[in-house]
């Protein structure tokens, strides 16, 4: 094994494989920034639409609430199959790229709404009522009062969806698209061991992620409130 190791080594160490990782790894790192910032934008519209009271909007709301459900008890998987297939029989000629992003987006959505619901429904209600007196629009209402107070809330849960969303995009390499474990197992099919495919995506993931736990972090820090002892 060691022996094979040693052998393989200066043959998987090349500037091929190396530019062949690093596409890799950013698409993973694109389709996951696109997909979850979409979802993030699609599902704070959805979180606002499920806190109006209007009777006229009322069966847009009934459609939020069921497509929030609905997606959020899909997993990951069956969801990319459904739109692979849908655009298959659908005759759109769409790269696989599109079509994963599209099914990160609808998951997104789903997980990313709710969280920022929580996070609308943690502002007091008073302070609502205060916008409301003050004669602010809902954007007034949103951007001046809820946000800045409900961003504490949605950050930690949303960057760790986030995060979470980075090694689930591996699944997106059972449709053929070349993000990082599709490497990994292509680089294995080249006759390469396990430990030297493998274990690169693995360094590679964590390169990914670790960064962007510290950015997290930092983030949270930057809007946590201020304690006073």
């Amino acid at each position: 094994m060691l022996h094979r190791l040693v052998a393989q080594l200066p043959r998987f160490l090349t500037i091929y494989n190396a530019q062949f990782l690093g596409r890799a790894l950013l698409i993973t790192l694109a389709l996951s920034v696109l997909g979850c910032g979409i979802g993030l934008a699609f599902g704070f519209a959805l979180a606002v639409l499920r806190r109006t009271s209007g009777r006229a909007i009322g069966p847009l709301r009934a459609v939020a609430v069921l497509f929030v459900e609905m997606f959020r008890r899909i997993p990951f998987l069956v969801t990319l199959f459904l739109v692979f297939y849908a655009t298959q029989a659908g005759g759109l000629d769409v790269s696989l790229f599109l079509i994963a992003t599209i099914s990160v987006c609808l998951i997104a959505t789903a997980y990313l709404s709710e969280i920022v619901r929580a996070g609308l429904e943690a502002v007091h209600p008073n302070q609502w009522d205060s916008a409301a007196v003050a004669n602010f629009t809902l954007l007034q209402t949103l951007r001046l009062v809820v946000v800045p107070q409900a961003w504490r809330v949605i950050l930690p849960p949303g960057f760790s969806f986030f995060l979470l969303f980075i090694k689930d995009s591996a699944l997106a390499s059972q449709i053929g698209l070349v993000e990082l474990t599709y490497a990994g197992k292509a680089l294995n099919n080249r006759g390469f061991l396990p430990i030297l495919s493998f274990g690169s995506i693995l360094l590679l993931y964590f390169a990914l992620s670790y960064p962007l736990t510290l950015l997290g972090r930092h983030l949270e820090a930057r809007l946590a409130r201020p304690r006073h002892h």
